[in-house]
């Protein structure tokens, strides 16, 4: 079985070096990794005087325009340029956590299950309360998630993050892959269409990235903005599923362990981050009722727009 890795990089910094270097110890190796660049000047600053492709043999990199850059078509055009049999998504800022990642991944590709995405620790730098999201979003135990388990876990059967996941190659070319055109959330638009077409999403616990913000109240509200367009645009997958449900879950869980830790004093802060993401993802989902100027101030994505 080939495999390619497939990263979308934007002003890369030395994370990137870390990330190449982690993958070349995987015990399962890659054939390719492809870096789709938005902006090639910057990635030229991060290369200057180094043998970039002579020094990383098994990495292309193609570059595109800001404009050209679209979350769900970059990494679209990413897959036409891999010829593997399980393609992996990554972000710039993910860094494998162990040398087993790849083949932890890809394992869980078996029997109906069409993508496998991997647990996120949190940096050690990471603030409480995101080190309590990871822990909620990402837990220890691993699971396979079908359209039985709707009931049950409501929009998390959809849950998946190409900050890290395996696809099978068969599968995503079946399900005509990830929407050439969105400004979000393409990951579990594709593990929703997939769930409906009677195939499997697999957490696996075991395979581990380090991965995690530090986002101002402003960055929350413009990536949680973005969160409310995407699921306007694409009402058919996430109708009649409540997002709102998991956020009250996330807040009541990290007010617990935050008053059992005796540290209530981060709470207000806390809250106010709670409320700018619910308040972006409330205007996002009405974004075609705001005027155009305001769509433009509050997304964190204003090419997007322009295309």
């Amino acid at each position: 079985m080939k495999i390619d890795v497939i990263i979308p990089v934007y002003k890369p910094g030395q994370e990137l070096f870390e990330l190449l270097g982690m993958l070349a110890k995987q015990t399962v190796p890659v054939q390719n990794i492809i870096i789709m660049n938005t902006e090639e000047k910057y990635f030229q600053q991060l290369v200057y005087g180094r043998r970039f492709l002579q020094e990383y043999k098994n990495v292309r990199v193609f570059h595109l325009s800001k404009k050209e850059f679209d979350h769900g078509g970059t990494r679209r055009r990413g897959v036409r340029k891999s010829d593997a049999d399980i393609f992996v998504m990554m972000t710039q800022d993910a860094l494998p956590a162990d040398e087993r990642l790849i083949e932890e991944l890809t394992a869980a590709l078996k029997d109906k299950t069409a993508v496998s995405y991997a647990r996120q620790l949190p940096a050690p730098n990471c603030r409480e309360t995101e080190k309590i999201a990871r822990l909620f979003n990402y837990p220890p135990k691993s699971r396979i998630k079908t359209a039985a388990d709707i009931q049950e876990l409501g929009i998390k059967t959809y849950f998946c993050s190409n900050v890290c996941a395996a696809y099978r190659r068969d599968i995503y070319e079946e399900l005509g892959g990830f929407p050439g055109h969105t400004i979000f959330n393409e990951d579990m638009i594709y593990a929703a269409g997939a769930i409906r077409a009677g195939y499997a999403v697999a957490y696996e616990a075991k395979a581990r990235v380090i991965h995690s913000h530090n986002d101002t109240c402003i960055e929350l509200f413009r990536r949680s903005f973005d969160l409310g367009v995407s699921q306007a645009q694409y009402r058919q997958v996430f109708q009649g599923i409540s997002s709102e449900s998991e956020g009250k879950k996330l807040i009541l869980e990290t007010s617990r362990i935050l008053w059992r830790d005796h540290i209530p004093w981060k709470l207000p802060g806390f809250y106010i981050q709670c409320f700018c993401r619910y308040a972006g993802y409330l205007l996002g989902r009405r974004y075609e009722k705001l005027p155009r100027k305001w769509v433009l101030a509050f997304t964190a994505n204003k090419e997007y727009w322009e295309r």
